[in-house]
């Protein structure tokens, strides 16, 4: 899958990270991937939800 980072909130349309957590995921400990797993459920409501297709 290909990346589409909305700009106003620099989120990827489909998993929601950051470029610079996409970037460094192979890099992050495990510790780090976990947190921004565990805060990846409320950044959902930071994108235009048109821009999700709902």
């Amino acid at each position: 899958m290909v990346c589409t980072v909305d700009g106003a909130s620099g989120l990827c349309l489909g998993c929601l990270r950051t470029l610079q957590e996409i970037a460094t995921w192979s890099r992050m400990t495990d510790e780090g991937r976990a947190a921004v797993m565990a805060d990846l459920p409320g950044r959902k409501s930071r994108i235009d939800p048109r821009l999700l297709g709902e």
